[in-house]
C-alpha cells in the first residue's frame, strides 16, 4: 500500500472515531444505564448459578429449598472430575489434544475458506456468482441434522469415518462463514483495492494487506462462533474409537454416573463452556474497537 493510500485509510478511521456528543438528558442516561445494567445481570445469572454449583457440595446439591450460592464452596467436584477421568483407560490428556486439534484446525481452516470465498464473491463478477451465493444463503436456512446422513454418506466414501477429519472438513464449509465474510467485505470500497493494484499488490496482498484488515470485526466473530460450536461437539456420529473422542464426549459420559456424580456434572458445565466464554471475553474488546474504525465506504 502507498504512503497515499495509507493516509486516506488513516484520514478515514479518525473520522469515524470521532464521537458526536449524545443528545440525552442526565436522567435519560441514567434509565438507559440502568437497564443495560439490569439486562447484564440478567445474562450473568446463568454462568454464575453454574459456577456456584459447581463449588457446591454434595449435600448442598439437593438441598431443599435450593440456594442460588454455595455455603461452604469447595473444589472437591472438580477433583473427583479428575480423580475418575484418571481411572480411564484413555488418558485425559488424549481427550483434551483431540478437542483442541479439532477445534484450531476446523476454526482456522473454516476462516481461511470462507475469508478466499468471500473476497472473491464480494468483489468480482463471474459467471454462476451470484447464483452460487443464493445456494450459500439457501444452505443458511438448513439444520445440521438435516445435512447428517448426506456428510456421513460423503464421509464414509472418503474413508474418513472415525477420524478427527470427519468433523473438522465439514467445519471448512459452513455457509454463515462465507455469508458474514461477503456482507462485510462488500463494505470495502473498490476504489481502494484497485488503487492497491495500481501501486503494484497483487491479489494475494490486496486479499491480506487491505480486505482482511479491514473485516477484523467479520473474523474475529466468525473465530467464536467456529471455536463454540468445535468444542461443545461430541462428535459422537462420526468417531468411535476412544482415544479418538473428544472431552465433551468424555465428560458427557460422566453426566450419566447418577446421583452419586451431581456435583461431577456440575464441574462438567463449567469446563464445557469456560472455553467459549474466555475466547470472547478475549475478542469482545477488539471486535467494538474495529467496529468503529472498520467498514469504509465510498
Amino acid at each position: 500500500m502507498s504512503k497515499k493510500n495509507k493516509e486516506v485509510v488513516q484520514k478515514n478511521r479518525r473520522i469515524r472515531l470521532k464521537r458526536r456528543k449524545p443528545n440525552r438528558s442526565r436522567v435519560g442516561d441514567f434509565f438507559l444505564y440502568l437497564f443495560l445494567l439490569l439486562v447484564a445481570i440478567v445474562m450473568a445469572l446463568p454462568m454464575v448459578f453454574a459456577i456456584s454449583s459447581a463449588l457446591k457440595p454434595l449435600e448442598e446439591l439437593f438441598m431443599f429449598p435450593p440456594r442460588f450460592f454455595a455455603r461452604n464452596p469447595t473444589l472437591d467436584n472438580f477433583s473427583d472430575l479428575f480423580v475418575t477421568m484418571g481411572k480411564s483407560w484413555v488418558p485425559f490428556s488424549r481427550y483434551l489434544y483431540n478437542t483442541v486439534f479439532i477445534t484450531v484446525v476446523g476454526t482456522v481452516g473454516h476462516l481461511v475458506v470462507a475469508s478466499m470465498g468471500a473476497f472473491v464473491l464480494s468483489k468480482y463478477e463471474f459467471p454462476g456468482s451470484r447464483t452460487f451465493f443464493k445456494i450459500v444463503v439457501v444452505a443458511l436456512m438448513f439444520n445440521g441434522y438435516v445435512t447428517s446422513i448426506p456428510n456421513y454418506l460423503i464421509l464414509s466414501k472418503l474413508h474418513l469415518i472415525d477420524t478427527q477429519w470427519a468433523v473438522i472438513i465439514p467445519s471448512f464449509s459452513a455457509p454463515m462463514g462465507l455469508f458474514l465474510m461477503k456482507q462485510f467485505m462488500e463494505g470495502i470500497p473498490m476504489p481502494l483495492v484497485e488503487a492497491a493494484k495500481i501501486d503494484g499488490a497483487n491479489e494475494w496482498g490486496v486479499f491480506r494487506q487491505i480486505v482482511m484488515p479491514n473485516v477484523k470485526p467479520a473474523w474475529l466473530t466468525l473465530i467464536i462462533f467456529s471455536v463454540q460450536r468445535l468444542w461443545n461437539d461430541s462428535a459422537a456420529t462420526y468417531i468411535y474409537t476412544e482415544k479418538r473422542k473428544t472431552l465433551v464426549y468424555a465428560l458427557q459420559q460422566i453426566q450419566s454416573g447418577g446421583i452419586a456424580r451431581q456435583g461431577q456434572m456440575a464441574a462438567v458445565s463449567v469446563i464445557v463452556m469456560i472455553v467459549p466464554i474466555i475466547v470472547f471475553i478475549l475478542s469482545q474488546s477488539q471486535i467494538l474497537e474495529t467496529m468503529a474504525s472498520s467498514g469504509l465506504k465510498d
